[in-house]
């Protein structure tokens, strides 16, 4: 229960951090839909432990095999089935704590749900995860971009105390990727940079906020009431590991306004679009995209591993103390922006679908 997210465009992830290999099984993906290997690895390179010194220094390729699914570059319209190879395996560095459960992490509730758990690495509960996520997400990308030109951007925004001053209007990839923490403002970069440093010498970690964007996304996208778009987003972005809150457009700040401050004007733009002059609904009013940009923010919590002595008890509820060990993220913003990206993707992908099939509309 719980491994499998969509409706129409539905994926199963599977793989536990320690274990043999991860991936995800892709079904509902629309036939002859172009998917190359290079489209899904980009994604996952981004996602990938080892890849600057502000990450986990697990040293993994993270090298995707297609399976199946695929057949000269298009999709078949069949289960797409992606494998990741588990290959730095550490598991000596979880010996310790194989008996005493981590503060802040899934150790006790696992226990307490299962009866039984996998302590190597944190097993399902890991980020490692989410490489079948970011997979996904990178072939439900491709279809959005090839049936209605939608392009999710995330980035980095705050990180501690430190927020970055972004348009997700005009934001770009190639800004977001011009530096190791992802954040397209390059003076906060730099500062964030420089604080993520100091929290991983002093065996700290650090939480912060990622924001994305989904741009060009049609009107109509989504279902009233039980089923709305951004009730979708919210569910999809906090089942991600470390993620504690979830906004859409002016999200709680909008709490501070009047209604007159907050409303968006509706206007008609040259060519006879309806459009809204100011985005404070995120693009998403009533449950239904309304086809301006959707703005959505995750906020994640500093790394639960850190490397310093804390307390905890033991399996049979004995005091004791837990000192972090092995390869771990002082901060997991930077790798967790594509994760973002590919839970967006995979939510508007499903609804977009959906509307296809409400309006007998597409291929």
């Amino acid at each position: 229960m719980g491994n499998t997210f969509g409706h129409i465009f539905r994926i199963t992830t599977w793989g536990e951090s320690h274990g043999d290999a991860v991936g995800v099984a892709v079904d509902g993906c629309p036939p002859r839909v172009p998917i190359v290997l290079d489209d899904i690895q980009r994604d996952l390179d981004r996602r990938r432990p080892g890849q600057s010194d502000i990450t986990t220094q697990r040293k993994e390729a993270d090298r995707a095999e297609v399976l199946s699914g695929v057949f000269d570059g298009l999709s078949l319209g069949s289960p797409i089935l992606i494998l990741v190879r588990n290959e730095d395996v550490r598991s000596k560095d979880y010996e310790h704590m194989r008996t005493k459960f981590r503060p802040s992490h899934a150790d006790y509730t696992y226990q307490a749900k299962y009866g039984i758990r996998n302590w190597k690495g944190g097993g399902r509960a890991s980020a490692r995860e989410t490489i079948g996520r970011v997979a996904a997400g990178a072939i439900a990308k491709k279809v959005l971009a090839a049936e209605c030109g939608v392009e999710v951007v995330g980035y980095v925004k705050q990180i501690w105390n430190l927020v970055a001053d972004v348009n997700p209007d005009t934001v770009t990839h190639a800004q977001v990727e011009a530096n190791a923490v992802r954040c397209p403002d390059p003076e906060m970069a730099a500062r964030m940079l420089e604080r993520i440093k100091e929290a991983r010498k002093d065996g700290d970690s650090l939480g912060g906020v990622v924001e994305a964007v989904a741009r060009n996304v049609p009107p109509g996208l989504g279902d009233p009431v039980f089923d709305k778009l951004e009730a979708d987003l919210g569910r999809g972005i906090l089942s991600l590991p470390a993620c504690k809150g979830f906004e859409i457009g002016s999200g709680f700040g909008g709490t501070t306004m009047t209604g007159s401050q907050h409303n968006d004007a509706f206007y008609a733009d040259e060519s006879g679009r309806v459009r809204t002059r100011t985005n404070r609904s995120g693009g998403i009013q009533g449950g239904i995209s309304n086809g301006e940009n959707i703005v959505v923010r995750a906020a994640f919590k500093p790394t639960a591993t850190i490397m310093q002595t804390q307390e905890t008890v033991d399996e049979e509820g004995n005091p004791t103390t837990l000192e972090g060990r092995g390869r771990h993220d002082p901060c997991v913003l930077p790798r967790a922006v594509p994760m973002v990206e590919a839970m967006v993707a995979l939510v508007l992908v499903d609804h977009y679908l959906m509307q296809r099939v409400i309006t007998g509309r597409g291929r």
